[in-house]
């Protein structure tokens, strides 16, 4: 069984023949929401048996102007695309934030300020955004809506997490290859998986749904766009990457079916009863022991519970609750917590 594609980690060149976030960080940020306040990172290093020089600090607006170029090449590659903070969240204030109505708006005053539904692909309009945020130094790629209807599938490798090995372990219980994609590094050693996805049924926002260190951003939604410095560090593109997102796999999108209640006007395009099964597997058990028996310190309950859920899902919870129980002793947990874990699922 071939393993999903995951390109290499790096960087990739931009239009200009610079490699993306090789500019100086922004210092200057003005944002009030947004300064690190105090943090000895932001605060400049002396130099010990050294005279002193003067300070030669980051152009003012340098990674505001690299995010909006980024957000600009990939508005015109059809992606929405919205200014963030480099704390990751929507950069432009809402203009409700003194006088909060009852009734959100969604952008229908016209105005800027609403999260995820000021995202646009028109460049005047994102230049417009960017202007009203010159603390942005990020941008986000909205998921869910056209042309693309991204799906973005976000591998994390952090605390004990392994959603590389994750996402490896569901493409062989399911038959399935991941094609080559946009593919973006984030600072933490994670990636961004970019897929193009069916118009409909939209594909909801979760964590850790498919697997400890998968979460699925879909409709409502974004993506932390490459070309961006956050907090955090640097999103970048993977050497090779494609310029457009692949198409799901069919199989990939059976196992994302909505979580949340039907919208009254719309009931059999989110209703759950509307979506293809996934396909059927002839045994996952050997897959499902495989994943509990090989978890790291400090994710073992969480892959036995994700397994479990699995094995009831399959109908087969309670034949596989024994050997799930064995492969979890063998991870360190003992008999009473595994059995817990299980029950739990049995209940989930």
């Amino acid at each position: 069984m071939a393993s999903p594609h995951l390109p290499a980690t790096g960087s990739h060149p931009s239009p200009s023949g610079t490699r993306l976030g090789d500019r100086p960080d922004d210092r200057s940020s003005g944002h009030p929401d947004d300064r690190p306040g105090g943090r000895s990172g932001d605060l400049p290093t002396r130099r010990p048996a050294q005279s002193p020089r003067p300070a030669r600090p980051a152009p003012r607006g340098d990674a505001h102007a690299t995010a909006l170029t980024h957000a600009l090449v990939a508005a015109g590659r059809g992606y929405s695309v919205l200014p963030l903070t480099r704390a990751k969240l929507p950069a432009v204030r809402s203009p409700h934030h003194a006088d909060p109505s009852p009734t959100p708006c969604r952008g229908d005053c016209g105005r800027p300020g609403h999260g995820i539904h000021d995202a646009t692909s028109d460049p005047l309009a994102v230049r417009r955004l960017f202007a009203a945020a010159p603390w942005a130094t990020a941008y986000g790629i909205a998921c869910g809506v056209p042309p693309h209807h991204l799906i973005g599938i976000d591998l994390d490798t952090k605390n004990g997490a392994d959603g590389l090995t994750a996402l490896q372990l569901l493409a062989a219980q399911h038959r399935f290859t991941l094609p080559p994609t946009v593919t973006v590094r984030t600072p933490s050693g994670g990636r961004h998986l970019y897929f193009s996805g069916p118009p409909a049924p939209p594909v909801p926002n979760s964590a850790g749904r498919l697997a400890p260190g998968i979460d699925i951003r879909g409709t409502g939604g974004y993506l932390v766009g490459p070309g961006s410095r956050t907090s955090r560090g640097e999103y970048r593109l993977a050497p090779g990457t494609p310029r457009l997102p692949a198409p799901a796999p069919a199989a990939l999108t059976a196992l994302l079916p909505p979580q949340s209640p039907p919208h009254p006007h719309s009931h059999s395009l989110h209703h759950p009863s509307a979506l293809p099964s996934p396909p059927p597997h002839p045994n996952p058990a050997p897959a499902l022991l495989r994943f509990v028996r090989t978890s790291p310190d400090g994710q073992r309950n969480a892959r036995l519970f994700w397994a479990a859920c699995r094995a009831y899902e399959s109908g087969l919870g309670q034949e596989m609750a024994t050997a799930l129980t064995t492969a979890a002793l063998h991870t360190g947990l003992t008999e009473r917590e595994a059995r817990a874990t299980i029950a739990s699922a049995a209940r989930h």
